[in-house]
């Protein structure tokens, strides 16, 4: 998840917080700061929770700025927002893929995954790659049968 603090007096910051990119101890401080579990904190984010934003990205921006203190840090309503980031992309599209398939509303839900990704041009890719054809292995040939010397034709008990 990319975390976006765009202030209306200042250039935009982007923090990821996906997967492998926090540390235990800033997970434990995000934990005592937003006074919940890390996992209810990711959910809380996805959902547009401020408080949740404002920790995770108070806590990532202290990397850059060690003294900074969460009071300091105190943006206005709208200045952060939450985007997908590369493997919540790839997911999402396969989620939607998989339960839109087939009907008139799969754009639509795909235009959302464009809208909520942080990079939508990767969008695009996650989605050309859940939609392109599925190459199946071809089948392996039925083997044919085994064929044995001719055998000669027995004579016949009728006399013929």
């Amino acid at each position: 998840m990319i975390i976006i603090y765009a202030p209306a007096d200042g250039a935009e910051q982007h923090f990821d917080a996906g997967p492998g990119k926090l540390r235990a101890s800033e997970i434990q401080i995000i934990e005592r700061t937003a006074d919940g579990r890390w996992n209810e904190i990711k959910s809380a984010m996805g959902q547009g929770d401020i408080n949740a934003m404002r920790t995770v990205a108070y806590v990532l921006k202290k990397r850059a700025e060690p003294s900074l203190r969460l009071a300091q840090f105190d943006p206005f309503e709208g200045e952060l927002r939450v985007r997908l980031d590369r493997p919540e992309t790839e997911a999402f599209a396969e989620q939607l893929f998989e339960k839109y398939q087939g009907t008139p509303d799969l754009e639509d839900a795909f235009e959302e995954l464009r809208d909520a990704t942080f990079d939508r041009e990767y969008a695009e890719t996650a989605i050309a790659a859940v939609t392109a054809p599925k190459v199946q292995a071809p089948a392996e040939p039925a083997p044919e049968p085994e064929t044995g010397p001719m055998e000669e034709s027995a004579p016949s008990l009728t006399g013929s």
